[in-house]
């Protein structure tokens, strides 16, 4: 008989904890990106000295297969399209519907601000270039991963956009192929066969695939991955940029006796199910419902189809229970635990999720469960994770934007304001930024 397994429990009844106090009191689990950093510098710098030919090298030895090239041959993205079942199209047909409705509201217009007569400062929004969208492989195939990232990099208007993800032994060293369906959707026809930390690599510095035509390094990285892939992303971090080091996923329930035991159960083994590094966490002021849901996850766990990622991941230290005095009291824990996504099931869950000021998202109510979030609700799912939600935003359109200022200013205008502009100059012992405006003046007398 499987052993029962009852979640880890901390319990803050009775005491009002400091924010640093709850910075290490709750769970949280969270990978050593420093620890693997001297295994991916090697690898990110043979791709930076040989290019695709070392990328196809390291698809070889980790993923167990050498694609002929990296670039996935269009007709491929038809054949995967063409095959794909119809009721997985009619999903993600939904899904990137409603994705789209929700991420083209998100774009941010052009402001011209006149400061004074003669003076303007305009805010353009440009957006990136050329981006990078990786889709991990392993565990699961995630072609929501796709449409997350595909859509608000299309409504940011980024012309220049290329998927990667890991070629599978199975398909013949292309990526998964309903990876290359959900990129065909999209309009998206420029896929690499390659993942892991030597994708990142190789889309940071580009290089020649084995046709002769040109992989062109991208701008931008988005998208998450394993430890490899978030360290190859530090590594790069400058030559391009990136969305996040995102760590393992997690879900914090806040919940009161009024929440049904068997959802909550539900939601906690439905983010467990994803590595068995990712974090369950419930934070209730009802014993009894902490009780219910231990029994509850040990009755759902009988027919859990990866029972024993599953299990590992609720038994780990990222996973556990919170008992708290109140939801007041719940409501400062999650802020400081700052989940990348925040349930809320308790009596009138608007209002108390209306109060929480740090998560990646939040689910209101007893219908709209994190399942809902990961796929059809419309909202981004590419979420900040390790408590990165008390000062960072899941991805966006804005993520693929850049707001550059222009300034305009008349030579009245910018006579008017030269006698500070000189002053602050001095002030800062940078005589010559003064002098660079009343030159201007000088040579005018």
């Amino acid at each position: 008989m499987t052993p029962r397994i009852e979640l880890a429990r901390v319990d803050l009844r009775g005491r009002t904890p400091s924010a640093a106090e709850l910075r290490t009191a709750l769970p949280r689990g969270g990978v050593d990106v420093d620890s693997v950093l001297h295994h991916v510098r090697p690898v990110v710098d043979d791709i930076r000295d040989r290019g695709a030919e070392a990328a196809l090298d390291y698809s070889e030895k980790f993923d167990g297969v050498r694609p002929s090239a990296v670039r996935v041959p269009v007709a491929e993205l038809g054949k995967a399209l063409d095959a794909l079942d119809p009721a997985v199209r009619a999903a993600l047909e939904v899904a990137i519907e409603r994705t789209r409705k929700v991420h083209a509201d998100q774009r941010r217009t052009d402001s011209v601000t006149e400061v004074v007569p003669g003076g303007t400062v305009t805010e353009k929004w440009v957006p990136v270039e050329r981006v990078g969208l990786y889709v991990p492989g392993g565990n699961a195939v995630y072609p929501s991963s796709v449409v997350m990232n595909v859509v608000p990099a299309q409504a940011a208007g980024v012309e220049s956009l290329v998927v990667s993800s890991p070629p599978q032994a199975q398909f013949g060293g292309l990526p998964h192929p309903t990876i290359l369906a959900a990129a065909a959707l999209l309009g998206v026809d420029e896929v690499w066969a390659v993942g892991g930390a030597q994708a990142v690599a190789l889309l940071s510095y580009g290089g020649i695939d084995t046709d002769g035509a040109a992989l062109e390094p991208v701008d931008l990285i988005t998208g998450p991955g394993n430890i490899y892939v978030t360290a190859a992303k530090r590594l790069c971090r400058g030559l391009v940029g990136i969305d996040a080091e995102a760590g393992p996923t997690e879900i914090a329930v806040l919940a009161d006796a009024t929440a049904d035991p068997v959802h909550v159960a539900a939601d906690l083994i439905s983010q467990a199910e994803h590595d068995v590094l990712a974090a369950s966490v419930l934070v209730t002021d009802s014993v009894a419902l902490a009780d219910a849901v231990d029994a509850a996850v040990n009755a759902q766990l009988a027919v859990v189809k990866h029972h024993d990622r599953v299990r590992e991941a609720l038994s780990g230290k990222q996973s556990g229970i919170v008992l708290v005095d109140d939801i007041a009291q719940g409501l400062r824990v999650v802020d400081a635990y700052a989940a990348e996504h925040l349930e809320i099931q308790t009596a009138d869950a608007a209002a108390v999720a209306a109060r929480v000021r740090s998560a990646g998202a939040i689910f209101v109510g007893p219908w709209a469960p994190v399942s809902l979030g990961d796929y059809c609700a419309g909202s981004n799912h590419v979420l900040p994770t390790a408590g990165c939600a008390r000062h960072s935003s899941g991805l966006s359109v804005q993520t693929f934007l850049r707001g550059i200022h222009i300034v305009e200013y008349t030579e009245a205008a910018l006579k008017d304001v030269a006698g500070h502009v000189v002053a602050l100059a001095n002030a800062e012992d940078l005589p010559a930024h003064g002098q660079a405006v009343q030159a201007r003046f000088e040579a005018l007398s």
